[in-house]
């Protein structure tokens, strides 16, 4: 279904944007609570969760993009519980495949039993699935998956630390040993279920003992899961192509596209016409429950007005190339390269400002002394650090710097010319 009108504004289209994904306006009043937390997660869908950790890792830093500061031990305690099967009924989000490893609300856990009976029955294609393929048909390795899964359920929880290295071999998966191998295949299939991380090591338990009773398992048909995945995503989008909506939750466009076009039909996708940041004029879609929002956007009833730093894992990044269609800003991770080959740094955080996305910083957490370092800070070609944005800029600061328990900043190097002073003098 079509909406018949003139082109909607790049601002209207921001805006809806970032309000679909908490991030237009301020949280203000008290600190954020567990339901807080939560109803944050839940209504942009899932958020992802990565190994880097030169600041807080990256599911932290997204609630705090959205909430500002609060304790990650409540965050820790809505997904494992208190770490204990006794524990179980606490939890409210699990750990398990979304756009990427991520924290998903407990009450989406049956539309993930498909892609868990994938991975149980049908071995994905490349190089991962060549080798997950080829030890299964180890005799041996079957009987590690048996021995690895009894233990568990004599046991409680395991780790993979909890298994000795027996085989004498290294260069399998990462090196990862027999135990560990199973371990990741029980977990992907559904079996057993991440009961708790230490030090961020995961801790398995058995699935029925770790989820709690009310947690529906009915399994649903592939397409009754797609249906729900895709609604999901285009509501936490906002606005984008038809297929930036797959993205957001990392689903193949082949089987989406007829789903996709199901939800047009039904007229639970709409179409309109949007300006982007180049001047061009293209045919996005919204979810018919934002568009009241979107017409408010281009009314000018929602305005962003918040300024916070991002995760480079941010599910406002999802959709791919919206970036660049709506901020013209490149989100690039440049972790994984080579440091010649780095323009920005290794772990950098965008800067967003009301709807820009003004600039990013590569920084790192001293935790010896409670330095929080800024290797480099860069506005965007043609932002000027006009006296409002570096206000804007030092109050985020001081809150990313409250959060992460820094007393003090450094900043390294800084573009433009004054901005490392003016940013200073203004915190």
């Amino acid at each position: 279904m079509t909406v018949t009108q003139a082109p909607y504004p790049l601002a209207a289209a921001r805006a809806l944007a970032l309000h679909t994904q908490l991030l237009g306006a301020p949280t203000l009043g008290a600190a954020p609570s567990p339901d807080d937390i939560y109803d944050t997660i839940d209504r942009i869908g899932w958020v992802q969760l990565d190994t880097l950790q030169m600041v807080q890792r990256s599911q932290y830093i997204a609630l705090w993009s959205r909430l500002g500061a609060y304790d990650t031990a409540e965050f820790d305690r809505l997904t494992f519980g208190n770490g204990t099967i006794e524990g179980s009924n606490d939890r409210r989000l699990f750990e398990y495949w979304m756009h990427a490893a991520c924290i998903i609300p407990l009450s989406l856990y049956r539309f993930a039993i498909p892609a868990m009976l994938q991975h149980k029955h049908q071995i994905s294609a490349g190089v991962q699935g060549n080798r997950r393929r080829k030890w299964l048909e180890d005799p041996a390795n079957i009987k590690v998956l048996d021995a690895v899964l009894e233990r568990v359920r004599e046991n409680g929880l395991a780790r993979s630390a909890d298994f000795e290295r027996t085989d004498g071999r290294r260069g399998t998966w990462w090196d990862w040993k027999p135990a560990k191998i199973a371990l990741e295949h029980l977990y992907n299939t559904g079996e057993l279920t991440i009961a708790n991380r230490v030090n961020f090591q995961r801790i398995y338990g058995i699935t029925e003992t770790v989820l709690p009773e009310w947690v529906d398992t009915t399994p649903p048909t592939d397409e009754e899961a797609y249906l729900a995945l895709l609604d999901k995503s285009a509501r936490a989008l906002g606005i984008c192509t038809p297929m930036q909506i797959p993205d957001y939750f990392h689903m193949k466009r082949t089987p989406a596209k007829p789903l996709v076009q199901r939800m047009l039909d039904e007229g639970t996708l709409l179409t309109v016409n949007v300006e982007l940041y180049d001047g061009t004029v293209v045919e996005q879609v919204v979810h018919r429950a934002n568009l009241p929002l979107l017409e408010r956007a281009a009314d000018g009833e929602v305005t962003p007005h918040h300024t916070t730093f991002l995760s480079p894992f941010d599910s406002l990044f999802w959709a791919k190339g919206r970036d660049i269609q709506f901020w013209g800003f490149q989100q690039i991770l440049e972790a994984y390269k080579p440091a010649p080959q780095r323009i920005w740094g290794y772990f950098c955080l965008p800067i967003l400002h009301k709807d820009r996305l003004v600039g990013r910083f590569d920084p790192k957490l001293q935790r010896r002394d409670a330095t929080l370092r800024l290797k480099h800070l860069h506005l965007e070609p043609g932002v000027q650090p006009e006296d409002d944005l570096v206000a804007a800029i030092a109050g985020a600061m001081r809150s990313f710097m409250a959060f992460h328990d820094a007393t003090d900043l450094v900043i390294e190097q800084s573009k433009p010319r004054g901005l490392r002073r003016r940013l200073l003098k203004a915190m």
